[in-house]
């Protein structure tokens, strides 16, 4: 039995580029880096241990979702603020978080 296969035939994938359909750029780890940053900021100035809280997700959400391809600088950079945040935030106040509510 022959092969049925065709070498001459096979093309190799290749991934659309964003720059050609901008369409296929996510925007939610920008937006979730961008989220990240503002909600540190607000828990190490207010000393909202609930807004540090949500800057840890935030970066979290914006780790998880970005491409590998990406640079990290300023994804750890949040990152890093974020976990700052909170570090501050019960390093002046041990009590236990009240909620929001």
């Amino acid at each position: 039995m022959a092969d049925p296969r065709r070498p001459a035939r096979v093309t190799r994938y290749k991934p659309p580029t964003t720059e050609s359909n901008p369409a296929l750029e996510d925007p939610t780890p920008d937006y979730m880096n961008l989220l990240g940053m503002v909600f540190s900021m607000c828990g190490l100035m207010l000393k909202l241990k609930w807004c540090a809280w949500i800057a840890v997700y935030c970066s979290f959400i914006s780790f998880a979702n970005s491409r590998s391809s990406e640079d990290t600088k300023q994804m750890m950079s949040s990152f890093m603020l974020s976990i700052s945040a909170v570090v501050m935030s019960y390093l002046q106040n041990p009590q236990p978080m009240s909620p929001p509510w």
